[in-house]
């Protein structure tokens, strides 16, 4: 058991460090995209969030924080988890491609000063870098949150946060942390 012990202490303290780094980071483009988010819900805009896999579960936590509540009662904002609709992605998936499965909801959905946040822990999702580039020949503002050295998400994107280490999971961990950071701060800048 000490061994099965020891390697469940190791997932932690990797955790811990990986935060603790990404702590010690200028964290401004975190900011940066809280007041995106916020000034586009103050004029009645929408988030569009997406990504695969564990980051299609975190697009949807952030939406629903954003729906439902995060830490407090406030009006309801306009999130839509661009990952959550079977029929519309079986269907583009099979009609076009897989890659086409956000573009063709943003086109169908998406306002200019909307904001897209594509969710990718290597950032080079085909689907979600489509996505960025068709969001921002709409107009939709742009963010990124990525893992590794950000890929080519991170080139897109006008706004990109990155965690820069190349453990999937230990990305992901710090992904949902600065999503929880974002929610915080743009309920916080909402009237109650």
């Amino acid at each position: 058991m000490d061994a099965l012990r020891d390697r469940v202490d190791k997932v932690f303290e990797a955790a811990i460090l990986l935060h603790e780094r990404v702590r010690r980071m200028e964290l401004t483009t975190v900011t940066r995209a809280a007041a995106t988010i916020g000034d586009a819900f103050a004029r009645g805009g929408r988030l569009f969030v997406f990504g695969n896999g564990g980051s299609a579960a975190d697009a949807q936590h952030m939406a629903a924080e954003m729906v439902g509540r995060f830490a407090r009662e406030r009006r309801a904002l306009a999130a839509i988890a661009l990952t959550t609709d079977t029929s519309v992605l079986t269907s583009v998936a099979n009609d076009y491609s897989f890659e086409q499965v956000f573009v063709r909801q943003l086109e169908a959905l998406a306002r200019p000063g909307d904001v897209a946040f594509g969710i990718s822990t290597s950032g080079n999702s085909a689907n979600v870098l489509k996505a960025l580039e068709a969001a921002k020949a709409g107009r939709l503002h742009t963010i990124a949150l990525t893992g590794r050295d950000g890929g080519a998400l991170g080139r897109v994107a006008d706004t990109h946060i990155n965690v820069p280490d190349s453990s999937t999971a230990r990305v992901q961990e710090v992904h949902l942390t600065l999503i929880h950071a974002i929610c915080e701060l743009v309920e916080d800048s909402l009237d109650a």
